[in-house]
């Protein structure tokens, strides 16, 4: 039976919390000051410690002062001013998590049942770790560079607790995979994880999808809707690109994550939500803020624990172990091992990779397929002029060829033009050809559906612009 310390100088609080506690079948001691508190962890070292803050003899994360006292306990502070920098204090100093008075009985039991020992997972950390050193590894990430390891360092120290996490990042660099990462190592592993790509749903359906609606609140709405918040509960929302989310949308959310409630779409009663934000954002977000993309106020509340993913130009020691990584995945996914040539190795090397881990990927993939034999040589690799421009054919006709068809459908690009001029040509009279089917598109490009939105949003938003300037 699992047992717990109640850390409050409130009597009818502490009391409400033991009974409570007792409900979920756990022993329940109870300290009304620090002294009381020192005892009573001396005595047993409790799976969960309540912890007040405002105690009669000081504040109540004094306690951390001592490791010892609280090295195998999780703590949850109560608080009845919630704030930003108490998160943050809070997360240094070792705090899972924090109750709000007065106390919600929904958000108390889903702290209880994800209790899990810090020694539990601390030890699969250091096994992860360790997986850094042997294969280059830690989980489902890749890389030993220095500055991988930092953001190890940081997934490892924020997985466990509960605060929200903001993760930034070139496009391609693996932010939903740090994502994922962080909510295996969480309490909240066994609840789901879901994501939301902010920029590839319509504005007009937005709130709903995220928010759920109710019947009959808008056109088409023939039955009720859970959205994201609600399919999530006890796990973790990943809000990708969240600079894309519509202003007045991003508002709402404001109010979700400071209340911890939200509305449907045509309901009258809010409901309670229980669910971990990770958001994450291809731009800087002070950047973002000043180009009126994010709510400056948003941004300091979803920034409270940062993590910033490096370009993969600047790890370049990471690409050819990520490249032999693909290369034996794509070998066992098709049956049959191929291998780099040490000069596709070296070419490897010199590119820049603008579209990071995901451009490496795609390119390491389509070597593969074009590849005769067994190994893999420089030719069917990017490769850059001494100027550090990538190449394109002496003939600078790109030719579009449909996996599905016999026939080319070929696009001519007068030399000169800009890379990404030649990228959105190529991107358009793509689209045009499969029919402004997207997925076919995403396929054929072998880009992700997410890329293709994104770059698709951008071309109309230049094109509006353009229209205003000449206007």
């Amino acid at each position: 039976m699992s047992h717990a310390l109640v850390v409050d100088d409130d009597l009818d609080s502490a009391s409400m919390l033991s009974e409570l506690l007792a409900l979920e079948h756990m022993t329940v001691a109870t300290a009304h000051s620090l002294r009381d508190a020192r005892k009573q962890l001396a005595l047993q070292s409790p799976d969960l410690v309540l912890l007040d803050l405002q105690l009669p003899d000081g504040n109540g994360m004094d306690l951390f002062s001592d490791p010892e006292l609280l090295s195998n306990s999780e703590v949850v502070l109560i608080t009845g001013h919630p704030s930003l920098d108490t998160s943050v204090l809070a997360l240094r100093l070792g705090a899972v998590d924090y109750l709000v008075k007065p106390i919600n009985v929904k958000h108390l039991r889903g702290i209880l049942s994800r209790i899990t020992k810090p020694a539990v997972l601390k030890a699969e950390v250091e096994s992860l770790a360790a997986g850094v050193a042997s294969t280059g590894t830690f989980g489902p990430l890749w890389g030993r560079s220095p500055n991988m390891q930092r953001v190890y360092e940081q997934v490892s120290r924020v997985a466990g607790t509960g605060v929200t996490v903001f993760i930034s990042g070139e496009s391609g660099t693996g932010k939903e995979v740090v994502a994922q990462t962080i909510h295996d190592l969480s309490r909240r592993r066994k609840m789901p994880l879901l994501g939301v790509n902010c920029g590839a749903i319509s504005p007009n359906l937005i709130e709903s999808e995220i928010f759920g609606h109710e019947k009959g609140s808008f056109t088409g709405a023939d039955r009720q809707h859970q959205g994201f918040f609600e399919r999530a509960a006890g796990g973790t929302l990943f809000l990708d690109e969240i600079t894309e989310m519509p202003l007045d949308l991003q508002v709402k959310l404001l109010r979700v994550l400071e209340t911890g409630r939200f509305m449907r779409v045509g309901a009258t009663q809010s409901q309670e939500t229980d669910v971990r934000i990770i958001a994450a954002t291809n731009r800087p977000a002070l950047q973002a803020v000043a180009s009126g993309h994010l709510r400056e106020d948003l941004m300091y509340r979803l920034n409270v624990f940062p993590i910033d993913l490096p370009p993969l130009r600047d790890r370049m020691g990471d690409v050819t172990l990520l490249a032999e990584r693909f290369l034996e995945v794509i070998g066992r996914q098709e049956g049959k091992t191929k291998a780099f040539s040490a000069g596709a190795l070296q070419q490897l090397q010199q590119h820049d990779w603008p579209g990071n881990v995901r451009e490496l990927r795609n390119a390491v993939q389509r070597a593969y397929v074009m590849a005769i034999g067994d190994v893999i040589d420089a030719q069917w690799l990017p490769h850059r002029h001494g100027n550090g421009v990538p190449s394109m054919p002496a003939s600078a006709r790109i030719l579009v060829v449909p996996p599905d068809e016999d026939s080319k459908a070929s696009l001519r690009i007068p030399l000169g033009v800009s890379l990404a001029q030649a990228e959105q040509a190529i991107i358009l009279a793509t689209l045009r050809h499969y029919g402004h089917q997207k997925e076919r598109t995403a396929a054929t490009l072998g880009i992700s559906l997410k890329t293709l939105y994104n770059r698709l949003k951008l071309y109309a938003t230049d094109e509006r612009a353009e229209d205003r300037t000449s206007a």
